[in-house]
């Protein structure tokens, strides 16, 4: 998976090293002499599948627990506060302009999701998404929704780009939001990945629509105190070629008493 040149030293961080795995081959080898010298009968050895499947779970457990418990990280590879290498937003003082480009997802390199923008306050870290999150592994025909970049803020909160196959939603080609349906149809079909478990139609606190540009966007207010992305969500969602674009702000009651507003400014400012 590619990822943004800001953010590569993390991916490099993440990745195995060769000479460790060396130094384990070796100490396996001379346990294994040391019990034959012993008169023992030598251990027998694993399939070769076994091993490289178990060897593989150790390495995507260690990657996924420092992207997602936060341990510590080499110097090298410590996320980046976007104000230090995004321009000012020219319209929101206080606030950074991002435009995703093809370098930044696989999603975009083979032009399944057209770029979509937004802005962010300077104090915010782009992280890391998992790559069996990121469609990396089914690009260019995915059949369920993906994360396509993510970045947050401790004190205020986080948001994500979700992106959604439009087969998944209708059997109309390049069809218009509006030929899906309802907000609240959409939302129906999509909540769950707004709270990252379930959606109950009860959380739905309001939604409205608004044209840009001659781009039609559907945006929804929830309340979401069981949702694991947060006890509050924003969200606003389009539909462009053949995929749906969903953009979701998320907070814990305690960012949403003193981050609301920066929220729905950065939510406001989405575009496809």
């Amino acid at each position: 998976m590619a990822s943004s040149s800001v953010f590569s030293p993390l991916l490099r961080a993440l990745r195995p090293s060769t000479s460790c795995s060396g130094r384990s081959s070796a100490t396996h080898d001379n346990s294994a002499a040391a019990v034959v010298a012993a008169g023992g009968a030598a251990p027998r050895p694993a399939p070769l599948a076994a091993v490289v499947s178990h060897r593989r779970e150790l390495l995507l457990g260690a990657a996924l627990g420092a992207a997602f418990l936060k341990a510590p990280l080499p110097a090298e590879a410590r996320e980046v506060e976007v104000g230090a290498v995004l321009p000012p937003a020219a319209s929101n003082p206080g606030f950074v302009f991002f435009r995703a480009t093809s370098k930044d997802t696989p999603a975009l390199r083979a032009g399944n999701v057209q770029p979509y923008e937004f802005i962010l306050p300077p104090t915010w870290k782009q992280t890391r998404v998992a790559n069996i999150l990121s469609g990396n592994y089914c690009q260019p025909k995915c059949a369920e929704p993906w994360v396509e970049v993510k970045f947050e803020d401790d004190k205020q909160g986080k948001v994500q780009v979700v992106a959604s196959p439009l087969i998944r939603l209708t059997n109309r080609p390049n069809a218009t939001i509006e030929d899906i349906g309802s907000p609240e149809r959409l939302i129906a079909s999509l909540g769950p990945f707004v709270t990252g478990n379930t959606f109950d139609s009860d959380e739905l606190v309001d939604t409205s629509v608004e044209k840009i540009d001659g781009q039609t966007y559907y945006s929804y207010v929830l309340e979401t105190p069981l949702a694991l992305t947060g006890s509050h969500n924003l969200a606003k969602a389009t539909a462009k070629g053949n995929t749906v674009v969903l953009f979701v702000a998320s907070a814990s009651d305690k960012q949403w008493q003193s981050s609301e507003k920066v929220l729905k400014t950065i939510v406001d400012s989405f575009k496809v």
